[in-house]
């Protein structure tokens, strides 16, 4: 069985590990990992696959940045003849980023089998790029391999036949766990023994002068109750000094790796956040988590978990932040199957399904 596993961004790069893994001593089993280059920064890319045990990526597009349609594009048009060439008998995609449309695209068209890992998740908001990407792999995919009961309801709901649907639980949760203990091991010197720790990147709050004024702003007055330490993604640096704002009293810092980024998570008070992962693994561990977005497309952790989506209500933040500090933060349970062992059931079901077949 000849797999091909494309990969594009950071969150790619947690969920395709635990995949490597699992079918890594399978019999008659051959992976090729491609990486597309839609995250070339060194601390997005090259620093997490030393952490997560990926090993070198077999390809690199070196696609790079881009409009979403350039950047889309120029995927296809330089992922076409690697899969050509290589006939793979199953290409796995991962997430919603714009390397997984444009594989799923490309290998939809020459007949190639195609599993989408992180199936079925929908925020129901078509202004997010990420959505029309979600909406589009799914439907092209042949393997849908969901988190979540809720994903197995939306693809249900648009048509997608239930054999082709394989709940296996959370991929992220199977790094996370993998790691947990070496992140517990790191020493937080320097840093507070109670803090907020943000992150934002999303265009549709930080490409809108007005709206990351505002979240700033927020995040200005949390600081005033305890420490607030943002590790800032290049693009809401990039905005932040575009835009002449001075947040001098939070505590930027540089994107951090995985495992680092993990130990601050773990030890924080509380998390602010736009990010759908982040979403997920504070559910896991238990913390707080304040969403700074209007929808989710990863409601149980809502439902389940930690998580409060606070909007742009600054009202609705400083609320949330002070159940935190009274010691009444959102309660949460771990959903089903985020256990660790969603890798192997991947690996089971591609088995099973091509090499039984």
């Amino acid at each position: 069985m000849r797999v091909i596993h494309v990969v594009g961004a950071r969150p790619n790069f947690m969920k395709v590990a635990p995949v490597l893994e699992a079918l890594r001593p399978r019999e008659n089993v051959t992976q090729t990992l491609v990486h597309t280059g839609q995250h070339y920064d060194s601390n997005m890319s090259d620093v997490f696959f030393q952490q997560l045990g990926i090993p070198p990526a077999h390809l690199n597009l070196g696609v790079g940045s881009g409009t979403h349609a350039k950047q889309t594009a120029d995927i296809m048009t330089r992922l076409e003849p690697v899969i050509t060439e290589s006939k793979p008998d199953v290409v796995l995609v991962y997430g919603d980023v714009n390397s997984t449309v444009a594989t799923a695209l490309v290998c939809a068209k020459l007949g190639v089998l195609v599993g989408h890992v992180e199936a079925g998740l929908r925020s129901f908001d078509r202004t997010m790029p990420e959505e029309i990407n979600r909406l589009v792999t799914d439907q092209l995919a042949d393997l849908l391999f969901t988190p979540s009961e809720d994903g197995d309801a939306n693809l249900r709901r648009e048509g997608v036949t239930a054999e082709k649907i394989f709940r296996v639980g959370n991929v992220m949760i199977d790094s996370l766990l993998r790691l947990l203990p070496l992140a517990r091991q790191q020493p937080r010197t320097g840093f507070p023994e109670r803090y907020a720790l943000v992150t934002l990147h999303r265009p549709g709050n930080v490409d809108d002068a007005g709206t990351l004024r505002s979240i700033l702003e927020s995040l200005l007055e949390v600081s005033q109750e305890m420490a607030v330490i943002f590790p800032a993604h290049p693009r809401t640096r990039k905005r932040i000094t575009e835009f002449g704002l001075n947040p001098a009293q939070l505590r930027l810092i540089e994107p951090l790796p995985y495992v680092d980024f993990l130990a601050l998570l773990c030890g924080a008070t509380v998390v602010i956040t736009d990010s759908g992962g982040i979403q997920e693994e504070t559910t896991y561990l238990g913390v707080p988590c304040l969403t700074v977005r209007e929808n989710t497309e990863r409601p149980i952790t809502v439902s389940q978990g930690t998580n409060v989506l606070v909007g742009h209500d600054s009202g609705r933040l400083r609320d949330e932040v002070s159940k935190v500090l009274s010691g009444n933060p959102k309660k949460g349970t771990i959903p089903a199957l985020w256990d660790g062992k969603a890798g192997e059931r991947i690996a089971d079901v591609l088995v099973t399904h091509l090499q039984g077949a």
